[in-house]
């Protein structure tokens, strides 16, 4: 049964911290990488206006290896210091393509040591089976399904959004 729409222009701001129902799996170089679909717990979204939404799943999600530490860090003023991680798959790495918060704001404690990672470094990224978008740009890391109406800030043009 398809989802009812979302409109990303109604998502709010300050972003909305919930839980992601459907299952999630990241593919890299053939491989599953990461799946919340076997006791690893369930994932969450943030929604903040004319984002798809960007999904982090629980360490537990990812096989043993999988995650490793990369140099730098960002500052989100609603999340905190983020962290990055270079994933390893099939033989691939994916550079600076996941990132989370180790220490986040009191507002977003649920998100602590989970990870979002990048749609269109990984091969595939799936929710519920259905294979997702990467948000458009490249520094934003929202997964874009077909129940999400835009437009969506990233693309050239839309940082001042």
């Amino acid at each position: 049964m398809p989802r009812p729409p979302e409109r990303v222009a109604d998502y709010p701001r300050p972003p909305r911290l919930e839980r992601e129902a459907r299952r999630a799996r990241i593919i890299l170089g053939g491989e599953t990488i990461a799946d919340t679909g076997a006791d690893t717990g369930a994932a969450w979204r943030v929604l903040e206006t004319f984002h798809p939404p960007t999904i982090y799943l629980p360490p537990a999600a990812f096989r043993a290896g999988v995650l490793r530490p990369a140099p730098g860090g960002s500052f989100c003023e609603w999340k905190g210091m983020a962290r990055y991680w270079t994933l390893a798959g099939g033989g691939r790495l994916a550079e600076r393509a996941g990132w989370s918060y180790p220490d986040p704001t009191p507002g977003f404690a649920a998100l602590r040591d989970h990870v979002a990672v990048h749609a269109g470094m990984m091969d595939a990224c799936l929710l519920d089976e259905e294979l997702v978008a990467p948000q458009p740009g490249g520094f934003y890391g929202g997964w874009i399904t077909a129940e999400l109406v835009g437009p969506f800030k990233g693309g050239p043009g839309t940082l001042g959004w």
